[in-house]
């Protein structure tokens, strides 16, 4: 197996990139110096941890590593931020060897690029349990929040809900992904992309914006509350077709899937009801009632309901 060195050198290999705007050092030195710019920085910084976050047996290396990157960087789609450098702690097990590694690596790699970024630095360590520890770069000329959203915006979303609780369903369950919606629920949660150009996108146009990693109904409540609003979801707009597919042959309810499933990495925003940008669906409305911060669903029979707020907790 080879040095601590040696692991930081084939890293810096794999690492290594072009120059980027704002990256005056990159990986290899004590510390990678950024050259911040007139906008200001966003920063974030995400943990995937062995057995919390992922299972070794469902996912590839290379996939844990996109993974965790994607995890991170949805943080910065979430504050309309573009991304600026990317950083990587890395715990490893003794199990975890040289060519796990390599993969590991590639997997980062392989998400920076999509992201238009690079790994500028990080650590190494030896540890009982694999964890990938990212923290993520970014600049905003005025960054998006939880708080901004005003009665009369819509609520909009950008990128599949449901889909990831539907792949992680049918993995866990033993199951090959044969149909086009088995195919496509599996990828968004072993490949899930940060939806960093519908942040940019939403620059100017937003409120207020969240990602969505824990569960839809867990975090558009985070946003109502921050907001003071009240949000209603539209049932019909939440289940896309290919959901509404791949439930049925899981027998799973795709509504379940949607509000309460998690590790989407979709973008809401609240934002003027009328045209939007491209690759946004209108999924619900702000309200201002009690101004509590509750959540409620219009279901396709006519019928709203409550929404219970419940979704992946750390310590729960």
């Amino acid at each position: 197996m080879a040095s601590e060195w040696d692991r930081i050198e084939a890293l810096r290999a794999t690492f290594a990139a072009p120059s980027l705007p704002g990256v005056v050092v990159g990986i290899g030195d004590d510390a990678a110096v950024l050259a911040p710019g007139a906008e200001p920085l966003v920063w974030t910084v995400d943990a995937a941890v062995d057995g919390v976050h992922f299972r070794r047996d469902l996912l590839s290396f290379v996939d844990i590593g996109y993974r965790a990157t994607m995890a991170a960087a949805s943080d910065l789609a979430a504050m309309g931020a573009a991304p600026r450098g990317l950083l990587t702690a890395l715990v490893l097990p003794a199990d975890v060897g040289d060519v796990e590694l390599a993969l590991l690596a590639t997997g980062q790699r392989e998400a920076a690029d999509a992201l238009g970024t690079a790994i500028v630095g990080g650590n190494l360590a030896r540890g009982s349990e694999l964890s990938i520890t990212t923290t993520a770069l970014g600049a905003a000329p005025a960054p998006l929040t939880r708080a901004g959203a005003l009665p009369g915006d819509a609520l909009w979303a950008a990128g599949a809900l449901g889909l990831a609780a539907a792949g992680l369903s049918l993995l866990l369950a033993g199951r090959v992904a044969v149909s086009p919606a088995a195919l496509a629920a599996v990828q968004s949660w072993r490949r899930p992309r940060a939806q960093i150009a519908a942040g940019l996108a939403a620059r100017g146009w937003a409120h207020a914006a969240i990602d969505v990693s824990d569960g839809l109904a867990q975090d558009v409540r985070h946003l109502a509350r921050a907001s003071g609003v009240d949000v209603v979801l539209d049932a019909a707009a939440v289940l896309s077709p290919e959901l509404r597919a791949i439930a049925a042959e899981l027998g799973d309810d795709p509504l379940e899937l949607a509000l309460h499933g998690g590790e989407d990495y979709a973008l809401l925003v609240a934002a003027p009801d009328g045209p939007a940008p491209g690759g946004f669906t209108r999924i619900g409305w702000i309200l201002r009632q009690a101004g509590a911060g509750s959540v409620q669903l219009a279901r396709e029979d006519g019928a709203i309901v409550a929404v219970v707020g419940r979704g992946f907790d750390h310590f729960a």
